[in-house]
């Protein structure tokens, strides 16, 4: 899994405005109390700019951060001391997750599943999470699903015109891999110049079953599978899944 996000990370959050961090943090705070309620510490994997990851600590969790982006990162410390919360983050794979001590919940959203390309990598997160939590820990995930993949994002371009920065996502869904190629070309003013960054990202239109199964291989239990945001089954059109497992 390369890292990705990088020179992007400094403007990721400009473009992500209209995303309501503070409903998914509600929603994934509900996951938790319904499953875990004595639940403390959470691994925000894939955390990003710790939007997600501040949240939750402002809700009273311990929370660590992991990301494979050092770029990401450096803007999730700057976040974070800005807020004056108390948040490690740490430059981790996430299907290498290794930590000093089992936590209560393991937290990957927002796509982070969908990195990961093929099945040997999706068991082996799944197996580090489950090293990683306390017996009766709760797995929780999300996934961008086949369909929104294959119907809204694939073979689409998209861009975002601000007064200093700018993008142009460009994606073509290999329907025989079930790949996502996305192209991001991002433009950001510094000085009377501008900076330029090109990245290729991969995404896996994961088949939810396929991925129960191999939370099953891995040692979980009491997988639910939902469309985000809700505890709604998901519909053929869902654009979001949640996951939640629990290690036994």
């Amino acid at each position: 899994m390369p890292e990705a996000y990088e020179g992007f990370a400094f403007v990721y959050d400009r473009f992500m405005a209209d995303v309501n961090y503070n409903e998914w943090a509600s929603y994934i705070n509900t996951l938790i109390l319904e499953a875990n309620p004595r639940a403390k510490s959470i691994v925000d994997c894939a955390c990003g700019t710790g939007t997600l990851s501040l949240l939750l600590a402002q809700m009273g969790y311990h929370v660590i951060g992991a990301d494979a982006s050092a770029d990401m990162l450096r803007v999730a410390q700057e976040k974070a001391r800005a807020a004056a919360a108390q948040i490690p983050f740490v430059c981790q794979d996430m299907r290498k997750l290794l930590l000093h001590k089992p936590v209560d919940v393991i937290l990957s959203a927002n796509d982070g599943v969908n990195y990961l390309i093929d099945e040997p990598d999706v068991l082996a997160f799944f197996q580090a999470a489950h090293k990683a939590l306390n017996p009766g820990g709760l797995l929780l995930f999300d996934i961008s699903s086949p369909y929104k993949l294959e119907n809204v994002l694939g073979n689409n371009t998209f861009s975002d015109v601000q007064e200093d920065c700018a993008y142009i996502w460009s994606n073509n869904y290999q329907k025989h891999a079930r790949l996502c190629e996305m192209e991001l070309t991002c433009f950001w003013k510094n000085g009377m110049l501008y900076e330029r960054t090109d990245e290729l990202h991969l995404q896996r239109a994961h088949d939810p079953q396929e991925l129960i199964l191999l939370l099953q291989s891995a040692g979980f239990r009491n997988i639910h599978m939902y469309e985000a945001f809700t505890q709604a089954a998901p519909k053929s059109d869902s654009e979001r899944i949640q996951f939640s497992a629990v290690r036994l």
